[in-house]
């Protein structure tokens, strides 16, 4: 009888596991094409919570109005350039790809002082002089290179496109999250679940890495990205969208913009009067000191993780998930690298105690 009883148990114990297993994994099925947007959203409410609650406090314990300001701010201040510069490429290749259909498209000739610059200068002057002369021969002879490059490019410019898309929609959930509060809380629970006693050190760990690495590394990135933007297009260099998400990756990624500048600096001195070029450059070389006066007020001393860390967060992201990878892999590899560590000083700190 008991065998019997233990049998129908078993039996019944495998039913609702399989039963369980199964309905996790419809959800998290349902769910995958929203993840990056959710994720994204809990990790900028995390990183405004503290503005949030103090912009509240201020007003007279109006969250939902704070939450409004922040958000509609934020999206004045960061997505209008954005989609501005966005706006722009898209126009431009648009415009090139009918002068190209209309036979209308034209290069124009390469100064003498191409053919000065170093190492590149001369095969740059050839390959330019050629474009200019003669396109069609030139497009035919170089046609495999130039679809791949066109191809790469398209992709891009469509997934920037999405990826601003999918900012906006995170910026306003996590305006609605702000709004209802609790976000920081129900962080806290999941970790105590998780860890037990650890769970709010894990917690506060998790809070304070997603706040260093939004403002201090994600945050200067983005700025200085759009100050270089806004530049390139007020100063008519082409496909300046293009320019600026290279300078948003490099900046994430702590490597100078100088090998996004330096190439632009050349094209304005190749193209533009003397006085102009001048201008712009002292403008752009401005701009690129503005990274010392931003890390110290958003970061601190020193980044929260290590740069190779950094790294790897934003190339797996943008493979794994696109445009919105390159900011919320930054933060999740950060944030598994401070538990990773968090776990092991602790482990570290117990066997030190016995």
């Amino acid at each position: 009888m008991n065998n019997k009883i233990s049998n129908n148990s078993v039996y019944d114990v495998t039913i609702r596991l399989f039963i369980l297993i199964l309905i996790t994994a419809w959800c998290l099925m349902i769910m995958l094409p929203f993840v990056s947007i959710i994720l994204w959203s809990i990790i900028l409410s995390l990183a405004m919570f503290p503005l949030h609650s103090m912009l509240a406090k201020k007003m007279g314990g109006r969250p939902k109005l704070a939450s409004f300001i922040i958000v509609f701010s934020i999206l004045i201040i960061i997505i209008l350039p954005a989609g501005l510069l966005i706006g722009s490429l898209v126009d431009e290749v648009k415009a090139l790809k009918v002068s190209y259909d209309s036979g209308t498209l034209t290069i124009p000739e390469p100064t003498e002082k191409v053919k000065e610059w170093p190492i590149i200068g001369g095969k740059l002057y050839d390959l330019w002089y050629s474009a200019s002369h003669n396109l069609g021969q030139f497009l035919v002879k170089y046609k495999d290179q130039l679809v791949e490059y066109a191809t790469k490019i398209g992709k891009g410019i469509l997934s920037a496109m999405g990826g601003v898309v999918q900012i906006v929609a995170a910026f306003l959930i996590s305006g609605i999250l702000l709004a209802i509060g609790g976000t920081g809380e129900e962080i806290r629970k999941f970790f105590r679940k998780l860890a037990g006693n650890k769970g709010d050190e894990f917690a506060d760990i998790v809070l304070k890495t997603v706040g260093n690495v939004v403002k201090g590394i994600i945050g200067v990135a983005l700025i200085l990205a759009l100050i270089h933007g806004v530049l390139f297009m007020l100063a008519g260099v082409p496909y300046a969208g293009i320019w600026t998400l290279l300078a948003f990756v490099l900046a994430v990624l702590q490597i100078p913009l100088f090998f996004i500048t330096v190439p632009v600096i050349i094209y304005m001195f190749a193209t533009k009067d003397l006085g102009p070029a001048i201008m712009w450059t002292a403008l752009i070389f401005v701009a690129g000191l503005s990274d010392n006066v931003l890390k110290p007020i958003l970061l601190g001393k020193g980044a929260p993780v290590p740069m190779l860390v950094i790294f790897i967060g934003v190339i797996g992201g943008f493979i794994f998930s696109g445009f919105i990878g390159l900011f919320t892999g930054a933060i999740v590899m950060s944030i598994g690298y401070k538990l990773f560590v968090g776990w092991i000083n602790s482990n570290n700190e117990v066997g030190q105690v016995e």
